[in-house]
């Protein structure tokens, strides 16, 4: 019994010990904090404790005494999402959840256009998509209006404003009636993004061709071709002359060059000569009837 004693001595002295080290200890978190802000976090108790924040790609650990605040500086926690905060005091951690909010004010915007390249003259053809973020990268879902605008070599513009829904605005232009490099920008606030669309002559529209006789050869040519907004059809666009005579017919493709298709072809008297590209067709020529 004697031997014993010291032991239960030291037993109650080791209890003691840890109830002056740290006793059972609350802690009072904010419901929510803006990314990037700083913040406290209230506990009450006596004694040594520790505090872990855990979160989407964040841990913060603190030595606290308890019955004290704990401050937090701006810069701590900066990602968006769920957090668990645990208070490590006596035998029993306390727990409580928060959440971590985008920042309201937006620093950048992502901005897809597509597509890069197409023709003149199609409705609804360009679209363009926004997400806006904060400065640390959080996806800022409150309705925002996002200003959209096309711009033309020529200064016409197109402009549409959309609200945000969750982070995200989306828009449809049609493309102008000039080739050329065109502007699209989103705005929001201060803050732009621009891309560059650029819009290339559409399919011909009309096509013309006229006939010349030199020697045994018919010379043919086209007037410059072009598409419906009056845009020059790009060289290397294939045009065929077709000669149809006693019930054969010669097919040649030409690209045009400098705007214009020309071939020779040999005469045959009461041959009749068409012209066509793609699914446009041409004024037709008859020879020698």
């Amino acid at each position: 019994m004697k031997a014993r004693l010291p032991l239960i001595l030291c037993g109650v002295a080791a209890a003691s010990l840890q109830l002056g080290f740290a006793q059972s200890g609350n802690m009072t978190v904010p419901k929510s904090v803006e990314a990037g802000s700083a913040f406290s976090i209230q506990t009450t108790g006596s004694g040594k404790a520790t505090l872990l924040i855990v979160g989407p790609a964040q841990v913060l650990r603190r030595d606290v005494q308890l019955g004290e605040s704990v401050s937090f500086t701006s810069g701590s926690l900066y990602n968006a999402g769920r957090y668990i905060a645990v208070l490590e005091a006596g035998t029993t951690p306390e727990t409580e959840t928060f959440d971590v909010l985008a920042a309201t004010k937006p620093s950048e915007l992502s901005f897809l256009a597509k597509p890069s390249r197409l023709p003149v003259g199609l409705h609804d053809a360009i679209t363009g998509a926004v997400y806006v973020f904060d400065a640390y990268h959080n996806l800022i879902t409150v309705p925002a209006p996002i200003a959209f605008e096309l711009s033309s070599p020529s200064g016409a513009a197109q402009k549409h404003v959309v609200q945000t829904r969750d982070g995200e605005a989306w828009t449809a232009m049609d493309s102008t009636g000039q080739q050329g490099m065109d502007k699209f920008a989103a705005q929001l606030g201060g803050i732009s993004s621009v891309r560059v669309v650029t819009q290339v002559p559409g399919d011909p529209c009309t096509l013309k061709m006229s006939a010349k006789q030199s020697g045994q050869q018919l010379q043919l040519s086209t007037d410059p071709v072009r598409d419906c907004n009056g845009n020059a059809v790009p060289d290397g666009t294939i045009v065929t002359f077709t000669e149809t005579y006693r019930g054969a017919s010669a097919i040649v493709d030409v690209p045009l060059k400098r705007g214009i298709a020309a071939v020779d072809l040999p005469i045959h008297t009461g041959a009749t000569i068409s012209v066509a590209s793609g699914v446009v067709m041409g004024n037709q020529i008859g020879w020698g009837k």
